[in-house]
């Protein structure tokens, strides 16, 4: 393929959705969990979440136009200010893809796909029990962007990880606990790690051969 702008806008409704959702290639899976102000537990599957910042730790979410209507997951964050961030596993990864669906307000996806919301030292949002990496957010800001989505911005308030997940740098070691990753829409690949590589110097860069 070799598309301009006006050939890319000009194919096939689905296949360019297909097209654009996967070009930026693997991204990461989880699931978010938040509570309405009735006490309804929602989780929905989101792969948009980046990374912002160390110190403090902040997050980013690009959530979807909130046209025609406000979706529970975004109305639930503007409504108590918290939320929880949880990494998908190859164990429950069929589970969390069906939290996409659009359910009453009044049902709990955690009910329907037979997940375990979990409060831990009273946090405001539920986590997901079978989740090995969950962390709890606290909304700073909510972002127009051009397009009409919306960059949620968080700062992480609670980090919970399995000691096994942990490398001694710090690092998570997201094969370990079969951490997967989406492409598109709805297709969920396992991760494996490759290799580590040194911090980079200038002076240190190799020479390649040129292949």
């Amino acid at each position: 393929m070799n598309a301009g702008k006006e050939e890319i806008r000009e194919l096939d409704r689905i296949y360019r959705l297909n097209l654009i959702n996967s070009i930026s290639g693997i991204k990461p899976a989880n699931l978010i969990g938040t509570v309405s102000p009735e006490g309804i537990n929602n989780v929905a599957i989101f792969s948009s979440v980046v990374h912002l910042g160390s110190n403090p730790p902040q997050l980013g979410m690009i959530m979807r136009p909130q046209i025609p209507d406000i979706k529970d997951t975004f109305r639930n964050i503007k409504e108590s200010g918290f939320y929880t961030i949880n990494h998908v596993s190859r164990e429950f990864y069929k589970k969390a893809h069906y939290t996409s669906a659009k359910l009453s307000r009044e049902e709990s996806e955690f009910d329907r796909m037979k997940l375990t919301p979990e409060i831990i030292n009273d946090f405001a949002a539920p986590f997901v029990g079978e989740s090995p990496v969950k962390m709890g957010m606290k909304l700073l800001e909510f972002i127009d962007l051009p397009n009409s989505c919306i960059l949620a911005i968080g700062e992480v308030e609670r980090l919970i990880a399995t000691d096994t997940a942990l490398l001694d740098n710090g690092q998570l070691d997201l094969s370990e606990y079969g951490n997967v990753g989406i492409s598109g829409l709805n297709s969920y690949y396992e991760l494996t790690a490759l290799d580590t590589l040194p911090y980079v110097r200038e002076n240190e860069i190799p020479e390649f051969d040129g292949q």
